[in-house]
């Protein structure tokens, strides 16, 4: 019996397995005007395809609190009820296929307002200023300018009333997006919080903004549903290689982890990366999974695992081993939208097919031999060189 697919129970929800996918940005929404932040064909084609070939959660892309929180005014949002209510045709489809659908939250901070990540030569970019922690830009990008302790205030309260939208477009999983350098990782990293007040200098201050924002959410989403919390496990600098910065570590991750518990976090989504540009981080198959592994054993806190996850049977070891409760499937599922039903067939597991696919799967009826005589040997009319 495959490890990689049998149920998880968090809270009131049992997910089918333990292959899912992982949020990934396609800059595809409505860019401007009364739509502005809504989902489109792209997004439910792509999220849809992957729901019927047997993903058991899908977690929709980083989805913006606030129009100045987007990385590009492609990205999805939730700042507003017309944003939900064009999230429910999603939310419904992939409930339909007995997939879970999820939503991550993020506000891009110093990361926001870079545009699309590829050439767009029909529309002029809009840009807007930006505000983190500290008054640090990320490589070249514009400095941002320092949150007040009243604008703090105003983005944790973006943040909860984004999940009680989120709860009502249908979400069955709502995960806080603390990694890969956007407003929460900004806070939490040394490298890029440089700030003297309370939400800055010691560990307990550089994590206060994070836990403000889990506690005002907590307190919105709904008691029953689970709440995830994507983290980078390293900011990959000092601590953890040589590079004489200080950045976040692997020791601060499972300390906050066991804050994050205590508030109701019910599982971490264990990333890496993406606070100093230059940082130099040794990829490579499954190499942010000993970060899932070191969390789930010290902390008793549930752990997906990310990152080079591309081949069954190293899926199936993640979850057989204990290093992890689930893996979270990104580019894999790119190149190859079957390939959680595929695994599934390779690791002796079958998944359930919509009835419109089921002749792709039955086994072919034995050939009666009377109805199936030879083609002919017909001799060419005219003659071939």
């Amino acid at each position: 019996m495959s490890h990689l697919f049998t149920p998880l129970t968090l809270r009131d929800l049992t997910i089918a397995h333990r292959a899912w996918m992982s949020p990934m940005m396609q800059f595809a929404a409505v860019p401007d005007g009364p739509e502005t932040g809504t989902v489109t064909d792209w997004h439910l084609q792509h999220l849809g395809s992957r729901a019927v070939a047997g993903a058991a959660l899908i977690m929709v892309e980083a989805t913006a609190i606030t129009p100045d929180g987007r990385s590009s005014d492609y990205d999805l949002g939730l700042w507003n009820d017309h944003q939900a209510h064009s999230l429910r045709r999603l939310t419904t489809f992939l409930r339909d296929q007995g997939t879970v659908p999820g939503i991550q939250l993020v506000h891009a901070g110093r990361k926001g307002s870079t545009g699309l990540p590829w050439p767009d030569h029909d529309r002029q970019q809009n840009t807007w200023p930006t505000v983190s922690a500290s008054s640090l830009p990320f490589g070249q990008l514009p400095t941002p300018a320092e949150l007040t302790l009243t604008d703090i205030t105003t983005i944790v309260d973006s943040f909860a009333a984004a999940a009680q939208r989120a709860a009502t477009a249908g979400f069955q999983v709502l995960e806080l997006h603390g990694a890969h350098g956007y407003l929460i990782h900004q806070f939490l990293s040394p490298h890029s919080n440089t700030r003297t007040d309370h939400y800055g200098g010691t560990f307990e201050n550089r994590i206060r903004f994070a836990l403000d924002v889990v506690t005002a959410v907590r307190q919105v989403w709904p008691q029953h549903l689970p709440l995830f919390f994507r983290v980078s496990a390293t900011d990959w600098l000092a601590g953890d290689t040589h590079d004489t910065r200080h950045g976040w570590t692997a020791d601060d991750t499972v300390a906050l982890a066991a804050h994050l518990e205590r508030l109701g976090v019910d599982l971490v989504d264990v990333s890496t990366g993406g606070s100093a540009p230059d940082a130099l981080i040794p990829v490579g198959p499954g190499y942010q999974v000993p970060f899932a592994t070191r969390i789930r054993r010290e902390t008793r806190v549930p752990t997906a695992a990310v990152g080079l996850i591309t081949e069954p049977q190293q899926a199936e070891d993640i979850i057989a081993l204990g290093q992890a409760d689930a893996v979270f499937l990104g580019r894999v599922l790119l190149r190859n939208p079957a390939w959680i039903s595929q695994a599934a067939s390779q690791l002796g597991h079958t998944l359930p097919h919509p009835p419109q696919y089921q002749r792709a799967f039955r086994p072919p009826a034995p050939a009666h031999p009377a109805t199936h005589a030879p083609i002919p040997n017909v001799k060419p009319s005219v003659s071939l060189p």
